[in-house]
């Protein structure tokens, strides 16, 4: 998995969390005190968060990073 499919695949979960929740991109930015354009940016795949950005995020969301980020990198065998 390449770096874009990471951010793409950790995107992906950001956002069914949030919706789980049922909260808007908006107020996810807001609590997790981020633009609303960078938080769906980052939902899109498109930045790559620093830590303390994630740990933001997750508080907002509601769960810890290894909720988000269980599997990431998938380990290769062989």
């Amino acid at each position: 998995m390449n770096e874009r499919e990471l951010l793409a695949e950790l995107g992906q979960r950001i956002r069914a969390q949030r919706k789980a929740i049922g909260r808007t991109q908006e107020q996810l930015a807001l609590l997790a005190n981020v633009d609303r354009s960078y938080f769906g940016a980052v939902e899109r795949g498109e930045r790559n968060v620093t830590f303390t950005t994630l740990c933001r995020l997750c508080a907002a969301l509601q769960c810890d990073v290894a909720a988000l980020t269980n599997g990431l990198p998938p380990i290769e065998q062989g």
